[in-house]
């Protein structure tokens, strides 16, 4: 099945300014804000009168980066045609995460008696003082068998740790609430705001993401399958990559422990990792899985990704129907050496990067043009010549 969208349509120059100012408008909030986050601001590409468009791109980033994290993605695809608007995260575009990034928290009348518990526990409280405050520590992502050992003794702080965990990790539990606080649902509705900025533009609307921003992009078409046309998402981050890894993030997240980020000096609770997770679970529910089985999805994955689960992505695919309902996977096996980060070729994760880059934009841009992409060419240095080359 092919789905050939490559349709041009010429907005006005009334549709233009519509966009432009509700666009702009946003923008001037984040400037406002004394809590901004230096260069995190909301990036369009929009083209001039008379120019006839493929379309529109939303790009959503990854976690803890910024809308310029595929600039160079959207530079080739705006060349193309397309008109372009990176957009920052759910409050990531301000500063401390701790007050804007989507986060769960443990209700204050469990988390107090358990942080006491942990300060009486010589381990834990060793542990989290390290992970807490400053220190390297933060810099170190713990083993898989440090992981579990440090789950294990969280679980013996308290009978109820058990019930705690069932109603975080089941997709729909209903004593989530009871327990935890959580603003994982801004992902979607931050997204649905800067679509709305979009609606004076004529044309179709496609969302293309990376690792949390992937699971955005899916999320969002899900929930406007009216408006997106197609998505193409870079191993979103739909559950974590191991279940001892959620179990960790599950039980640590709430509890306060911190993490850096990829940005110098910036930290995080890892109960924004928590929330990530569980926006991963809200967009594998069966409605949004109905909803985007109509919507052309393109999914890139690698064998070296630490962040996301693949075998939970591969289900995800069948689950959409797959090749013949119109969808397309790749996955980048172990030799190609690509790490999760793919997009930017200048992102080096695990002593990594993307040496394919160039044809996963040309094969990115035959996705959204022809609903395909030639698999031979994915993990090849050779670009494509029945596609616009990247000047690059």
């Amino acid at each position: 099945m092919t789905n050939n969208s490559d349709i041009r349509i010429t907005p006005t120059d009334e549709q233009i300014a519509q966009t432009k100012k509700a666009i702009e408008s946003y923008f001037l909030k984040w400037w406002a804000d004394p809590n901004k986050r230096e260069s995190a601001c909301p990036y369009y590409q929009i083209h001039e009168l008379g120019k006839p468009i493929r379309g529109t791109v939303m790009v959503f980033h990854g976690f803890s980066a910024k809308p310029k994290q595929m600039e160079i993605l959207a530079d080739y695809l705006f060349r193309n045609d397309f008109n372009i608007y990176q957009i920052p995260l759910a409050g990531h575009a301000f500063l401390p995460p701790d007050n804007y990034w989507p986060q769960i928290d443990l209700k204050p009348e469990y988390f107090e008696p358990l942080r006491e518990r942990v300060r009486k526990d010589p381990v834990l409280a060793d542990f989290f003082s390290n992970r807490s405050g400053n220190s390297l520590w933060q810099f170190q992502r713990l083993k898989k068998r440090q992981m579990l050992s440090l789950v294990t003794r969280i679980l013996k702080l308290s009978p109820d740790m058990g019930d705690m965990i069932l109603a975080i990790e089941g997709d729909n539990d209903r004593d989530f609430n009871r327990y935890f606080t959580s603003s994982h649902m801004n992902y979607l509705h931050d997204a649905q705001q800067r679509l709305a900025e979009l609606d004076a533009m004529p044309g179709a609307i496609y969302t293309v993401g990376l690792s949390v921003g992937g699971a955005v992009a899916l999320g969002l078409a899900a929930s406007r399958p009216d408006r997106i046309k197609k998505v193409v998402a870079y191993a979103p981050l739909l559950e974590v990559e191991n279940e001892i890894l959620e179990r960790y993030i599950n039980l640590t997240g709430p509890l306060d422990l911190r993490q850096f980020s990829w940005e110098q000096n910036v930290s995080f609770p890892v109960g924004c990792l928590t929330a990530a997770n569980r926006f991963g679970a809200f967009v594998r529910r069966d409605k949004n899985l109905q909803a985007l089985k109509n919507i052309p999805t393109c999914l890139v994955l690698t064998e070296h990704d630490d962040a996301t689960n693949n075998q939970v992505l591969q289900k995800f695919y069948n689950s959409l129907g797959g090749e013949a309902k119109g969808h397309r996977c790749y996955l980048y096996e172990a030799s190609d050496l690509v790490p999760h980060p793919m997009v930017d070729p200048r992102e080096v994760s695990q002593g990594m990067t993307n040496h394919f880059w160039k044809n996963l934009y040309q094969e990115t841009f035959r996705f959204l043009t022809q609903g395909e992409i030639n698999t031979s060419k994915m993990n090849s240095v050779d670009p494509a010549d029945d596609l616009p080359p990247l000047p690059y």
